[in-house]
């Protein structure tokens, strides 16, 4: 029996529609079930709605319909956006089915014999929004700290789980399982509030008095179960709880799920499998927010970002790059249609696209559009193919460990290398001089790096990506093993047809700001004037000339780009560390992050003023200036036709 793997988002909470927030997560366990298919593992992909609870009779009431009505409408979002985002969910389980009710009460029903659930008093401080009862001192100034909103105070009647019961065992799963919750922080984060005190049971049933919008108690039809206690079982009613089929998954059980709710999975989720005498989950995978001009992503602050727009004016797979791409797993990022585009223009047109677009040409030039037949290998190419197997290497390593933009990055060190191989190599000029048995290694090198950046690419951006191997003279559905390409160059097979060109990523336009409404006169000013009748605006002039000594005081050298980090303090502007052949590189701060991802710009050759007065610029030294060009598009920078040696002054 083939390997298994089971990956879960969390069940959205339908109060509200879709969101980039619910996007992401789904993406990203998208493209984790897609590599694992990749690598020849049983797959297992379950996502979908958690219906119940105070929040959805709230939002049905002002919805005007009914909580059936209302949960019907909003799952129906979830599940048509998924299919428009790509995802290969193997499943959509929603808590008011029948089977995940069954499900529910059998697991209350069997921690309730076990002498786990106990009715008593409880008075504590309620807030809807999180649907759940908070101690004094985990309250902010009296406040919800989700919400920051004061909570009700309610002192009723009902049924609790032991969690504290489980609590020795829980620190001691977690301190023998380093990679249990990952990223790490998210496990000293879960420790440090384990063994901050002694954990307190957990009150799981809500008074029917209250609340009817729920799963009644198998064992008290007085109460329905708390929401959590109900959302959390999803994960088991998918697998046919108990003893279906598909629990042969759950052994395997990945859950990817954002920091907001990361105490329900990694405290009550854990502590509850093991009172019903069941194995937890392998890993917890917890990432961070998205964030828009640094600010989370809110309905009520009017900057949630509607995914399907940003895939449908910039095209999905480019869309799914830059997700991957921009966020570090476990850390927070900024959404920014600046920053998409920079990704796309940078990542995609410039290093991916461009180079796809060169072999291929120069293949259908030199080649007659097939395959070439690979001679003996040179020192560059060894060089380039052992960068390549190491690239694939370390993307498969990072990849399988959630490590997304890191993998991408390792990726492109690869798409980046091919580039400069093609300048080295100079296939052209190997065509000029007759040398076609080393211009035909040289191409077939550069296909078969183009064609292991593809294939490890499918789970990423899978219709550009398949696209582009077919292009490539492969057939996407017929591939071997992921892992098998970290071992051999040798995937193409002489004489295949190839495309003539490729054209998948071209360069986008960047967003446009809208233009700034017009202020209304004031009432003692004259009414403005008639627009025909103003006066025409004269052309500025052209600049002053200047004398050849004037020109040579300019010291224009061209450098490497070593190093590139966003300014801590302004969105806009790079620190970016260059080599201009002298005993340490410089730091130039340049105001080109809208146009510029700053990986994108690693080992690139810039023209540098190298002569001009250090400033400071917003609390960093800039030791000179980046020559760029504006264009129509945004920003190219000026630099060499070719390669030339670092620190080559312009004349």
């Amino acid at each position: 029996m083939a390997d298994c793997f089971y990956i879960t988002t969390p069940i959205y909470y339908v109060n509200a529609r879709p969101h980039l927030g619910h996007a992401y997560t789904t993406l990203v366990a998208d493209a984790m079930a897609r590599y694992q298919r990749a690598l020849g593992k049983d797959t297992y992909f379950l996502t979908g709605t958690d219906e119940h609870g105070d929040k959805i009779v709230e939002a049905a009431e002002k919805a005007g319909q009914s909580p059936r009505e209302y949960v019907d409408e909003i799952s129906g979002l979830f599940q048509g956006l998924w299919p428009q985002l790509g995802i290969s969910n193997d499943a959509f389980i929603r808590t008011t089915e029948p089977r995940h009710i069954a499900v529910v009460q059998a697991f209350l029903q069997k921690i309730h014999d076990a002498g786990d659930l106990y009715f008593g008093e409880y008075g504590g401080h309620y807030c809807t929004g999180c649907e759940r009862f908070y101690t004094e001192k985990e309250l902010v100034d009296g406040k919800c700290p989700q919400h920051l909103t004061a909570p009700t105070f309610i002192q009723e009647k009902n049924w609790f789980f032991r969690m504290s019961r489980h609590q020795a065992w829980l620190i001691e799963h977690i301190k023998k399982n380093p990679d249990f919750i990952r990223p790490r922080r998210y496990r000293n984060e879960v420790l440090s509030l384990l063994e901050s005190g002694a954990l307190e049971d957990l009150c799981i049933s809500r008074p029917k008095s209250r609340l009817t919008w729920g799963i009644e108690l198998p064992f008290d039809t007085n109460y329905v179960c708390y929401v959590w206690f109900d959302a959390l079982l999803n994960y088991l009613t998918a697998l046919e709880w108990p003893a279906g089929e598909r629990m042969r998954y759950w052994n395997a059980a990945q859950h990817l799920i954002a920091k907001d709710i990361l105490k329900p999975h990694a405290i009550f989720w854990p502590t509850m499998l093991h009172a019903a005498g069941m194995p937890v989950y392998r890993h917890l995978n917890v990432h961070g927010y998205w964030l828009v001009q640094d600010t989370k992503m809110s309905k009520s602050l009017g900057n949630v970002v509607a995914p399907l727009d940003m895939a449908a004016k910039y095209g999905l797979d480019a869309f799914r790059y830059f997700i991957y791409r921009e966020m570090h797993f476990g850390s927070d990022a900024s959404f920014s249609e600046e920053a998409l585009v920079a990704r796309i223009n940078a990542d995609l047109a410039n290093d991916l696209g461009n180079c796809c677009n060169r072999v291929l040409s120069m293949t259908q030039k030199f080649c007659g559009g097939v395959v070439p037949v690979c001679g003996p290998f040179t020192e560059e190419d060894d060089a380039l193919v052992e960068l390549g197997l190491n690239a694939a290497t370390n993307f498969q390593q990072l990849f399988g460990q959630m490590e997304f933009s890191k993998a991408l990055e390792a990726l492109w060190e690869l798409v980046r290398a091919c580039n400069k191989f093609v300048d080295q190599a100079k296939p052209w000029a190997l065509a000029k001089a007759g040398d076609q048995q080393r211009l035909d290694t040289v191409l077939y090198v550069l296909l078969e790096a183009l064609r292991k950046v593809a294939r490890h690419l499918l789970p990423v951006m899978p219709t550009a990506a398949a696209t582009l191997l077919t292009q490539l003279g492969c057939d996407p559905d017929r591939l071997p093993p992921l892992q098998d390409e970290v071992r051999g160059w040798n995937g193409l097979t002489a004489g295949t047809a190839l495309a003539a060109v490729s054209t998948l990523f071209p360069r986008v336009e960047p967003p446009t700001a809208p233009e700034p409404a017009e202020a209304a006169p004031a009432a003692s000013k004259a009414p403005p004037k008639d627009k025909k009748a103003a006066k025409k605006k004269e052309p500025a002039p052209p600049p002053a000339e200047i004398e050849f000594e004037d020109f040579q005081k300019l010291d224009l050298r061209v450098g490497t780009v070593l190093a590139v980090d966003k300014h801590p303090d302004a969105d806009k502007l790079l620190l970016v560390q260059v080599d201009l052949g002298e005993a340490a590189p410089r730091q130039v701060v340049a105001g080109i992050a809208a146009f510029f991802a700053p990986d994108a710009l690693i080992g690139r050759q810039v023209v540098v003023v190298a002569n001009l007065k250090p400033r400071e610029l917003r609390g960093h030294t800039s030791h000179g200036m980046i020559v760029a060009v504006r264009t129509p598009e945004g920003m190219e920078l000026l630099t060499a036709s070719g390669p030339v040696p670092t620190g080559s002054k312009a004349s």
